[in-house]
C-alpha cells in the first residue's frame, strides 16, 4: 500500500464536524501520541524495558492511530501524505549535510 493508496483510504473514515476540521485531528493526534508514548513508559516501568509480544503489538495499534491523525491533519491541509514525507526527508538531508541532525530549534 503507498502513502496516497492509505491517506484516500483512511479519510473515507473520518466522522468530524467541518467545522472541526485541522483542529480535531490535531487534537486527537496530540492524543494518541501520548497514547502510544504512555505504552512505550509501562514497558520500562513494568517490565524493565523487555518488550513483549503483547506490549508490541499495543504500541503498533497505537501507531497506527498516530498514523490515521497524521493523514487526516494533511487531507484538511490539502496535502498528500506523500508531500509531507518527501519534504521531511528533504528537512533531514539538508541538516545532515550542514551536520545539523542534534540539537534543537526548527530552523538548523
Amino acid at each position: 500500500m503507498t502513502l496516497e493508496e492509505y491517506q484516500k483510504e483512511a479519510q473515507k473514515t473520518a466522522l468530524y464536524p467541518e467545522a472541526y476540521r485541522l483542529v480535531y485531528p490535531a487534537l486527537g493526534l496530540a492524543g494518541e501520541a501520548g497514547e502510544l508514548a504512555n505504552k512505550v513508559k509501562k514497558v520500562l516501568r513494568d517490565h524493565g524495558g523487555r518488550l513483549s509480544e503483547e506490549a508490541r503489538e499495543a504500541i503498533l495499534a497505537e501507531l497506527g492511530d498516530v498514523l490515521w491523525y497524521v493523514a487526516q491533519v494533511a487531507t484538511d491541509l490539502g496535502v498528500s501524505l506523500e508531500r509531507v514525507a518527501q519534504q521531511n526527508l528533504a528537512k533531514l538531508r539538508s541538516r545532515q549535510e550542514r551536520g545539523q541532525l542534534g540539537g534543537s530549534g526548527d530552523n538548523r
